[in-house]
């Protein structure tokens, strides 16, 4: 997201704040040993990722979930014979949506692209919204969630692989969060600070975040549809009972007035990625809660904790503390301690609550990739989304349980959780955030296990783990189990006068101006990279990897300079500058990310959107597909306008591919319009909207079929 509300340095990346710290820098270690990307994929073999599971957390339902191998559409899942070659990439790139901008998703010839599901319509048979009016609590509750993001398919129980897997399932989205003035209809948007807000305003706003849970379907040879009459779609918002399980449940840090015993928290808020479980659940990742937060107290003054992960008194500009005293920090200290967690949903049974899963660590959640190895052993690979933040791995404790689901309920509350340490030949270490070990003791800030996951950056700081250039997305490759991770941007890198995090956890978030080093080469790094690793013995549990980078983005036709601030030379030599190594199409802040079970990589993008100063030739957001081994990278779809793209499936057969467009035409100013009209303009078919006519932009879910019925991406 790029809205002024979430300032993350995507819109603006040399408009954040500075950071100073003492941490050894990778460049003092061990040689460079950077490896090929031909080597690193044929070098592998063994892991297997998470693939869907049909049945709820609850059924007991007793599916193979994994195969060891995945030989991709139409192949033996469980043939032991290892892939050979590179994954089809069968269609023409198309054109960068540059000036005069297309208002349209645009995808390749051969290719059809229809609005699903936009904000706003209703998931019962009660009405519609009408963007014409502002929204209200009531309405959105029923209603498709505001700026959509991460999502996953769930096909229906017992429909295995076949045709009805793929024609009728549950699509789980994320609403990561909303746009203010164009929810509350206020024009122009920069009179929303000096408005009056109401709880009734503020109630909308938070209703308007969360989790969709939607149940589609595709009647033969007709478009897909929501169906509305189904009992299992559903909204959790930002003021949902939602249940803590793990460490930190029940921890001092954890309770307010509203809730002495710290074990059930109002709702979930700014749910970014995702991930999936093989025993049927939705795990939604709660990003940028810091915002939310704010205080009218002038006198206000933040603690060490609540700096190091971004919390202020003036929060994002939402303002909700003016009208909601549970997100003032003045009177609810402990209120943002209760986000910044991963949340299970069991999308099968409307009746459950959503949990969040305090052993997977507190910070900005970007992704929770979860990969399963030939053993059962369960891991799940995540990033805290900000600048200078680090990787961390969780390893459950016990094994993945094929035979009796119930038996997984709870496998999220028990492990151990690791943050990495990027060294500079290559070689990587996970480093365990365990209490009691490697300085996570009382007299450095940590009275047990719950204090720890709590303060997640602090123990990485304190461990020494690698600085990383704004970690977000991770994707597990479907046959090899190599997983590679999206690093957006970070306009601190090599920028002076160099510092690193503090090791005893008092740097302020993003602050820090971090030498350039092996994992994050460049200084300035405006236009991002993809790294990815390699786990020793091909297991989950290993606490050593192996890594190379996979692509340095960037604009070859770009004549941008490095500023004067910044330590001119990159890392051991290289001199990729803003031109970056991408053998294809150029494209950059690389976001979302996923494989398709045929191993193609689709790459999604999460710049201004608006096709101007760093991205006039790259042009508005997109979504890329690459080939993991050849690094070809072809551009498969551009956005509208000022558009985020973010979120990505596919039905089981492949024939079908979900994908979100997130905050269509933002920055306005003066008309809702000024920037967009989508989808309600029809460039990609009728919406719910359509003969109302135009009257806001609004976030909607996409479907893309190939017009002969075959496989995305071929």
């Amino acid at each position: 997201m790029s809205s002024a509300l979430h300032p993350d340095g995507k819109l603006k990346p040399h408009d954040s704040v500075t950071n100073p710290s003492t941490q050894q820098d990778i460049r003092s270690l061990i040689e460079e040993r950077m490896l090929t990307r031909r080597s690193f994929i044929k070098g592998s073999v063994g892991v297997t990722a998470a693939a869907v599971v049909s049945g709820s957390l609850l059924s007991g339902v007793s599916l193979d979930a994994f195969a060891h191998k995945s030989n991709g559409h139409g192949k033996d899942k469980h043939d032991d014979k290892p892939e050979t070659g590179s994954p089809t990439i069968g269609f023409t790139a198309i054109a960068p949506n540059v000036f005069p901008l297309t208002d349209a998703v645009t995808v390749p010839a051969g290719y059809t692209a229809r609005v699903l599901v936009s904000w706003g319509d209703s998931l019962t048979k009660a009405p519609h919204w009408d963007p014409a009016t502002p929204m209200d609590e009531a309405t959105q509750n029923h209603c498709y969630g505001g700026h959509t993001d991460g999502m996953h398919y769930f096909p229906f129980p017992f429909t295995g692989k076949g045709a009805l897997a793929s024609r009728r399932g549950l699509l789980v989205t994320n609403s990561e969060y909303v746009d203010p003035p164009l929810l509350n209809s206020i024009t122009p948007a920069s009179d929303y600070p000096t408005t009056a807000l109401t709880l009734e305003m503020v109630r909308a706003q938070q209703a308007g975040h969360g989790v969709n849970v939607v149940e589609i379907e595709q009647e033969k040879k007709q478009s897909w549809e929501v169906n509305r009459k189904s009992k299992l779609n559903r909204r959790i918002t930002g003021n949902t009972p939602t249940v803590v399980s793990g460490p930190a449940a029940g921890h001092p840090m954890l309770q307010t007035e509203a809730d002495p015993t710290g074990r059930m928290v109002l709702g979930t808020l700014n749910n970014c990625a995702n991930g999936y479980t093989p025993w049927g659940t939705y795990l939604a990742c709660e990003e940028n809660f810091n915002g939310y937060f704010g205080t009218s107290n002038a006198g206000f003054v933040t603690n060490a904790h609540e700096n190091r992960y971004g919390i202020s008194r003036g929060g994002f500009g939402y303002r909700w503390h003016v009208a909601d005293p549970r997100f003032d920090i003045n009177v609810n200290r402990n209120e943002p301690n209760r986000f910044g967690w991963v949340v299970e949903v069991d999308p099968w049974d409307p009746k459950s609550k959503p949990i969040k899963r305090t052993a997977l660590g507190r910070f900005k959640h970007e992704s929770a990739a979860l990969s399963v190895d030939a053993n059962d052993h369960v891991a799940l690979y995540m990033g805290d989304d900000e600048r200078n933040e680090y990787v961390f791995k969780f390893v459950c404790a016990q094994k993945y349980n094929k035979r009796n689901q119930r038996a997984n309920r709870d496998m999220l509350d028990h492990g151990t959780l690791y943050v990495a340490k990027f060294n500079a030949d290559g070689s990587g270490v996970w480093l365990p955030l365990v209490w009691g070990q490697n300085g996570l003791t009382p007299e450095n800030g940590f009275a047990n296990q719950g204090e720890v996951v709590i303060k997640a950056r602090q123990a990485g700081d304190r461990l020494g783990a690698t600085m990383m250039d704004r970690p977000e997305w991770a994707a597990v490759h479907p046959s090899s189990g190599e997983v590679y991770l999206t690093l957006t941007n970070n306009s601190r890198r090599g920028n002076t006068p160099a510092s690193t995090n503090k090791v005893d956890g008092t740097t302020t978030a993003a602050t820090a101006n971090p030498v350039v080093d092996a994992a994050n080469p460049r200084p300035d790094n405006d236009y991002g990279h993809i790294i990815r690793w390699r786990e020793d013995g091909d297991t989950v549990t290993a606490t050593s990897f192996v890594w190379d980078i996979f692509v340095q983005c960037g604009d070859k036709a770009t004549t941008k300079t490095l500023g004067a601030s910044y330590t001119q030379a990159e890392f051991d030599g290289q001199a990729l500058g803003y031109k970056g190594n991408i053998n294809g199409d150029d494209y950059g802040a690389p976001d979302g990310l996923w494989f398709d079970e045929d191993g193609r990589l689709w790459i999604q993008t999460d710049q201004a959107g608006d096709a101007k100063g760093d991205w006039v030739n790259i042009g508005t957001n997109v979504m890329m597909c690459a080939d993991p081994e050849t690094g070809e990278t072809r551009r498969f779809l551009t956005a509208p306008p000022h558009a985020e793209v973010t979120g990505v499936i596919n039905t089981p057969d492949g024939k079908s591919m979900f994908v979100g467009i997130q905050h269509p035409g933002e920055d306005w100013s003066t008309s809702f319009t000024d920037n967009s009209t989508w989808p309600d303009n029809g460039a990609n078919g009728p919406t719910t909207n359509s003969r109302r006519g135009v009257a806001k932009p609004r976030s909607s879910v996409i479907v893309i079929t190939k017009d002969d019925g075959g496989v995305i991406g071929t």
